[in-house]
């Protein structure tokens, strides 16, 4: 089960923000590898790199919620266009 989960989320996180998502999975795995092997320089940067990319997308989440403004829709033709009928389509072939 957990099998199946955690490639769902690697696909949710890569395709809303894949920037911040790779920094964040680059710092996850700095942050094992120094802890397990007892590296405790590799493992603070992994740290530091995780901190960095939570930042990063709650920036860019930040910026795209300024960004979307409402708009409302224009109207591109005049109203009284929409009730005249179109003109008929003939097909002219040119002959030699």
């Amino acid at each position: 089960m957990i099998n199946a989960i955690i490639p769902r989320l690697f696909k949710v996180a890569y395709r809303k923000e894949p920037l911040s998502s790779f920094i964040l999975i680059m710092g996850v795995v700095d942050a094992v590898m120094g802890g397990v092997g007892e590296r405790w320089t590799l493992f603070s940067l992994g740290i530091f790199t995780i901190v960095i990319a939570i930042i990063a997308r709650w920036l860019q989440q930040q910026q795209a919620q300024v960004i979307i403004p409402q708009q409302t829709n224009r109207k591109m033709l005049p109203p009284g266009s929409a009730n005249s009928p179109l003109p008929a389509l003939t097909n002219r072939q040119k002959e030699r």
